[in-house]
């Protein structure tokens, strides 16, 4: 069997992803290999797909158990014998699975790096024949990355023990420090480092100023409303502020389960797999805590909180879109929560890991401030070239931010910051330099203060958000329990020095950028979630998350192409010869069935008659298509480019309609989904 019949027979995939194939080449040539793929891109197959042209048995590496679950269930469903041994198992089932490898009946065995370095676990080892040893997550093994864990550092016991067997190690994020402190730790002189592109196109970056509690907490509901029925994470900062978010959000009607370390072992697999199985939509989880899951549908990853650092970012964000798809990255961003991870770096003792963790936290806070293309930023920082304009698919690129020399309006701030003697929060700010006459101000006599009144320039909401960025450059502080605006050293330098401040010119209606999808998905989206619920009932049938049976891609492209025998339905995306054979016919069924009664519908369009009477008239398919031409072409880059330009310039919607050759439902889609229209 060559490389590509399996791929088809197993994985259901007609091509490679870029590297794959050069992979898994050297890995049956018996060499060393260290592949550095982003997350959705594929590394996990490149060390699965060469055990099924092998006779022995390739052990994976990883460290997280609820990962390992999710990975031998995908491929047992694959028709791929594999099985774990980690401590979720007891011990008659471990002597089981120990029996299937003696026996040469498991293909691919997944393990913890704890249970290699167990005293009895190489010895047992040495008695199968084994293949490769697959490192995941290998930037656990340097002290450079981002979560460093010292028991990887002991595999290289692996490369003296079996001196003969390949290793093959694979991350999703390393810089380049990195990157050569894994090749040497584990000794892979003789590989071929193969770094495949960090940009994952299909995910949209956004970052969000984050104020008082309640302005968040209003912000956040509104996302996850335009996510509906949509999986989601919710990343926070500490275990009390996920529990309370998650109890929130639960009170406020969305289907949320905390996640963190703080809960027992059987309560974290309950919520984890309730996720997977998509019982629940959101998860909320601390930052702190890994999360294994190989869940592909995740379509929005919320940083509430900010990240440790860049590293941490990019692979919990990387937990979106593992399928492709578009899908939502926000960050809300903060000064306070810089403050509260430089207390926890402090306290390190290890002045080294201190500077490495201050250096860090840095990078993403760099990250957060810029005003340029966020994909631009992040590549860069895994030294990978960016050279595109515009990326069209982050905050920054879609609205851009104009700047202006915004130091008296700081100066007014600070001055009545000054003025109220530091007692007083963000509004209560505002309203004196508005000049508000309320009860409140009055009886506290600050009408007659020198900054009363000084700012009627401008709203209450665009001062707010002059204030929230004073408190994001750290030119004025909050308490964070009181929200109680405080000076600080870089306020009086603008004060007594006459520091310059440049501050985000006020727009007279903000645009509000939601996701930006370079492509768009004309698929029976009725058909969609027909297909979802039966994945669904069969997912539950057999104890699996529903992505184990098929992932969204598929079913889009089943809701796109409509198969409608084996032959046809064989060629769509992700269906092998066991999943063909196991779910082909219900699938088929229901895609027959929808199809009869849609051919039963005509297609009635609204006309106006010369009177202004409304008339119905209806139209072949074939009418319709020559009358928009273009009615079922995807958006491509330089389209979603135009239609920006050509939106700015005025053009109402039906001339937009007239010009991309669509109608005007399609237009008005299109621009909400850019965030151009609400």
């Amino acid at each position: 069997m060559n490389l590509h019949h399996a791929l088809q027979k197993y994985f259901g995939y007609s091509s490679f992803h870029p590297l794959q194939e050069e992979i898994i080449t050297d890995i049956l040539a018996k060499k060393d290999v260290f592949a550095l793929m982003p997350t959705g891109g594929g590394k996990s197959l490149c060390f699965q797909l060469p055990s099924l042209l092998e006779e022995g048995i390739t052990v994976v590496i990883s460290p997280l158990i609820a990962l390992m679950k999710d990975q031998v269930d995908s491929l047992n469903h694959n028709g791929i014998p594999a099985a774990f041994i980690n401590s979720s198992l007891q011990f008659d089932e471990i002597q089981k699975v120990q029996k299937e490898l003696l026996r040469n009946k498991i293909k691919l065995l997944y393990v913890a790096p704890e249970r290699i370095m167990l005293p009895n676990f190489i010895p047992f080892l040495q008695k199968l024949n084994i293949e490769l040893f697959a490192i995941d997550e290998a930037h656990c093994i340097s002290e450079w990355g981002h979560d460093f864990r010292p028991e990887y550092r002991r595999l290289i016991t692996l490369r003296t023990t079996f001196p003969t067997v390949p290793i093959a190690a694979f991350t999703a994020t390393a810089i380049p420090e990195v990157q050569k402190d894994i090749i040497s730790q584990l000794h892979l002189h003789s590989s071929q480092p193969y770094v495949a592109s960090f940009n994952r196109k299909n995910l949209f970056y956004k970052i969000l100023p984050k104020m008082s509690a309640k302005e968040s907490y209003k912000q956040l509901i509104t996302i996850l409303h335009q996510h509906k029925n949509e999986s989601g994470i919710i990343y926070c900062f500490s275990r009390d502020a996920t529990e309370k978010l998650a109890s929130k959000l639960q009170d406020d009607g969305f289907r949320a389960l905390p996640y963190h370390a703080g809960l027992d072992a059987e309560t974290r697999t309950l919520h984890q797999e309730k996720f997977i199985r998509e019982d629940v939509e959101i998860i909320v989880a601390t930052i702190a805590f890994g999360m294994g899951i190989n869940k592909s549908n995740v379509r929005l990853v919320i940083h509430y909180n900010l990240p440790k650092s860049l590293e941490s970012y990019y692979q919990e964000t990387g937990r979106a879109g593992r399928d492709g798809l578009p899908s939502e990255c926000i960050l809300f961003y903060s000064y306070s929560d810089k403050i509260k991870i430089e207390h926890f770096v402090d306290e390190k003792e290890d002045a080294r890991e201190r500077e490495i963790a201050r250096n860090k936290l840095q990078e993403i806070i760099n990250f957060c401030e810029s005003k340029e293309c966020r994909r631009k930023l992040l590549l860069e920082y895994f030294g990978e070239h960016f050279d595109e304009i515009n990326c069209v698919s982050c905050d920054n690129c879609l609205a851009p931010k104009e700047t202006f020399d915004g130091t008296t309006v700081a100066q007014k701030i600070l001055s009545c910051v000054a003025r109220i003697e530091e007692r007083f929060g963000t509004q209560y700010v505002v309203d004196v330099l508005r000049g508000s006459e309320s009860q409140r101000i009055l009886s506290n006599k600050h009408n007659v203060l020198s900054t009363y009144g000084i700012g009627k320039e401008y709203s209450s909401k665009q001062w707010l958000k002059f204030i929230r960025e004073l408190v994001q450059l750290g030119f004025l502080d909050r308490e964070e329990q009181y929200s109680v605006l405080k000076l600080n050293d870089k306020s009086r330098d603008i004060l007594f020095r006459q520091d310059k401040v440049m501050l985000t010119k006020p727009m007279k209606e903000e645009i509000l950028v939601q996701i930006a999808a370079t492509t768009d998905e004309h698929f029976e989206a009725q058909l969609f979630e027909l297909l979802r619920a039966l994945r669904k009932q069969l997912a539950d049938s057999e104890r699996v998350p529903p992505y184990v049976i098929f992932h969204d891609t598929t079913l889009k492209e089943m809701a796109t192409v409509l198969p409608t025998d084996e032959l046809h339905l064989q060629t769509i995306t992700g269906i092998g010869e066991r999943k063909l054979k196991k779910y082909g016919k219900q699938f088929l069924d229901l895609i027959k069935d929808y199809v009869s009664k849609k051919d039963k519908l005509s297609l009635s369009l609204e006309n106006k008659s010369p009177n202004n009477a409304t008339t119905s008239k209806t139209y072949s398919v074939d009418e319709v298509r020559k009358s928009l031409p273009r009615a079922y072409e995807k958006w491509t880059e330089d389209d979603v480019k135009k239609l920006i330009a050509e939106y700015r310039l005025g053009r109402s919607t039906i001339e937009l309609a007239k010009a991309f050759g669509r109608n005007k439902g399609a237009i008005a889609s299109r621009l909400k989904k850019l965030g151009l229209i609400s």
